[in-house]
């Protein structure tokens, strides 16, 4: 791993062609200058020993066309083979990284990848888990085919929701968590709130069924010095609270602590 990392730091990431290319044109002049040191440091006692076969001038123009055309063109050859293979590895391990960190179902992120950005979370931000209510239910009616045609019309519908500052993800099942952040809360709340409107207004069709669904929502506020292990629970917790109150809801902690 070190001596890879070492490869991307001198000759560019082979993810882009483009480098493949600049590293097998390096690689040629530094075959081409190591040729043309041994052949400078060899020819000249050769000649002085009367050991060459032509004389020294012409011993100095072979070896530099064999400097030029064997050593270059080869090592350029052999290095723009290895290139690619390099490329297709690098190419082979973002494709499995991406893999490993998103949901294949919704396309979004997993819990894996929402945990890591939940970790990384500074400052004014929310935590948002929504569940979808009674999907047990739409499995069993209307079969895994339409349960899952929600997911995806759930994770589209998230996705069109919130900018790019937020992050979503699948937590798993029919669970969706989202970081909300660089809005006052009441903002932070309102757009949460349409969400769930949103959801609940309209239908989705599958399977030749038009399904119509609502979510809840528990809703914890990330600040300095919280643990993201307490802000989840919490957020967990004013989930279970909107489930309780009658589904199809967004409950904030505050809420929660409120009903305590």
């Amino acid at each position: 791993m070190r001596s890879w990392m070492s490869l991307q730091a001198g000759f560019g990431d082979f993810q882009y062609r483009r480098n493949v290319y600049l590293f097998a044109l390096r690689m040629s002049f530094l075959a081409v200058i190591l040729s043309g040191a041994i052949l400078a440091l060899t020819i000249p006692p050769l000649g002085f020993f009367g050991l060459l076969p032509v004389s020294l001038s012409h011993a100095i123009g072979f070896g530099a066309v064999f400097s030029w055309l064997v050593g270059g063109t080869v090592c350029g050859m052999l290095s723009l083979t290895a290139g690619f293979t390099m490329h297709e590895l690098t190419v082979s391990r973002a494709e499995f990284e991406k893999l490993s960190r998103t949901d294949t179902l919704s396309g979004l992120l997993n819990r894996r990848a929402f945990t890591e950005a939940l970790d990384k979370t500074e400052g004014n931000a929310s935590l948002v888990i929504f569940d979808v209510d009674r999907f047990k239910a739409i499995n069993d009616r209307f079969g895994h085919a339409c349960g899952d045609a929600v997911i995806i019309a759930v994770s589209a519908m998230l996705i069109s929701a919130f900018d790019e500052m937020s992050v979503i993800a699948r937590l798993g099942g029919e669970e969706f968590g989202v970081i909300v952040s660089g809005e006052p809360l009441e903002a932070r709340m309102e757009r949460i709130e349409g969400v769930r409107a949103r959801i609940a207004s309209g239908a989705i069709a599958a399977e030749g069924h038009d399904i119509r669904i609502t979510v809840s929502g528990g809703v914890a506020d990330l600040a300095a010095g919280r643990s993201k292990q307490a802000v989840y629970a919490s957020a967990d917790r004013a989930l279970y609270l909107a489930k309780a109150l009658g589904r199809n809801r967004v409950v904030h902690e505050r809420e929660g602590l409120h009903h305590a």
